[in-house]
């Protein structure tokens, strides 16, 4: 990529946000700046829908999102899903039944209604969630797959994260995409193709930017699709292993505004 680019993606977590989960004013005003001056700038997350309002509170004007890792393009601005790519109930049956089979105790979550509520199994471990409307234990095995999901999560007690992804990449092979993007021994199911770099592309295409143009930012082996992807792939320097191997350049860290101070040098708008 040698001309500037014309659109902007980010990874969130770990990438955007410093270790506190919060947008530093440095990369808040920058970004505001890119859209001031007409680039546009899409956020790109596992996250789903009804965790972006925190990172919405935290910026000058909410931006366009990819959520699911991929399954869901969301614009703030009319709240409306512009694309959603789901798990089909036989299927999620299926990857249910794989898995069952393969990994001792494991034990699920779904992300439906386009990722605006979650489903899961009693014994599953919750972290972030906490909405008792939006999110609710199932009472039978069969609740499971009573719905289209925009992502399926899997745990299974600790597990190294980087092990047990092959794991269920390996029963799943073929069927839907795992990745994962934490440390915590936590596995992220789509649907068969269903990635960052899918659903970025989606986006890119109704905007008719090439992918030559575009510039990305992440720190997980969920973000990687997306960096080999984009025109110009950028790593913070706290990224996983296998995004510092496949980046095209690396960035600071996280905590150091290491997108902002990229953004900066590239669009001369420190």
């Amino acid at each position: 990529m040698g001309e500037t680019p014309r659109l902007v993606a980010s990874d969130i977590d770990g990438t955007l946000l410093d270790d506190e989960r919060t947008i530093s004013p440095r990369t808040r005003d920058v970004l505001a700046r890119l859209a001031a001056r007409g680039t546009p700038v899409v956020l790109v997350t596992g996250r789903p829908i009804r965790w972006l309002e925190l990172v919405y509170e935290q910026l000058t004007e909410p931006l366009p999102a990819i959520c699911a890792n991929g399954a869901v393009v969301y614009d703030p601005a009319t709240d409306e899903v512009l694309r959603a790519d789901p798990l089909a109930p036989d299927l999620l049956a299926e990857v249910a039944r794989r898995l069952r089979a393969e990994v001792p105790g494991v034990s699920f979550a779904v992300e439906i209604v386009d990722s605006r509520e979650m489903r899961h199994e009693a014994h599953y471990p919750l972290r972030w969630d906490a909405d008792t409307d939006l999110i609710r234990a199932i009472e039978s095995p069969e609740e499971l797959h009573s719905a289209p999901a925009v992502k399926l999560l899997a745990r299974a007690g600790e597990q190294d994260p980087d092990a047990f992804v092959q794991v269920v990449a390996g029963a799943l092979r073929g069927l839907a995409e795992a990745t994962h993007s934490s440390y915590s021994g936590l596995v992220e199911i789509s649907a068969a193709g269903v990635t960052k770099a899918a659903g970025l592309a989606w986006y890119c295409a109704r905007l008719g930017v090439d992918e030559r143009d575009v510039l990305a930012f992440g720190d997980m082996p969920n973000d990687v699709p997306m960096l080999t992807w984009a025109g110009r792939g950028v790593a913070v320097a706290n990224a996983h292993p296998a995004v510092l191997e496949i980046a095209d350049e690396v960035t600071a860290a996280n905590s150091e505004d290491g997108v902002a101070a990229y953004l900066e040098k590239v669009f001369g708008v420190g």
